[in-house]
């Protein structure tokens, strides 16, 4: 968890203008935060965009494939591109969500060299 809490605040160029962003902060441990860290981790396109994010700022529902009274709402989630409302994340720990945001970045990036 230090690593990402030391990360708060670090934005990091990724060429051709993209950009990314992290920030991480211990928050009292809760259900909806039940590891004790806030967090956003986003790539952002070169006009500001944000183009994929990792947070934990609010809610998103399940997949519509579990329909069933009482669903927890996870509040771990990704955007997956820009106007995507979110999908469940399952947080792990601290290295586990950076190297998954990190692979996600690779991957947006090398889609968008392939356009």
């Amino acid at each position: 968890m230090d690593t990402l809490l030391d990360l708060n605040g670090s934005i990091f160029d990724q060429g051709n203008g993209y950009w990314i962003k992290l920030e991480a902060w211990q928050v009292d441990a809760s259900k909806e935060t039940p590891h004790g860290i806030r967090y956003s981790l986003t790539l952002h396109e070169p006009y500001g965009k944000r183009i994929l994010g990792y947070d934990n700022a609010h809610a998103v529902k399940p997949p519509k494939k579990f329909k069933y009274a009482g669903r927890i709402l996870a509040f771990d989630h990704k955007h997956r591109h820009a106007s995507d409302k979110g999908a469940p994340y399952a947080f792990k720990d601290a290295p586990q969500l950076l190297n998954d945001f990190f692979a996600d970045v690779d991957r947006v990036l090398s889609e968008l060299k392939k356009r």
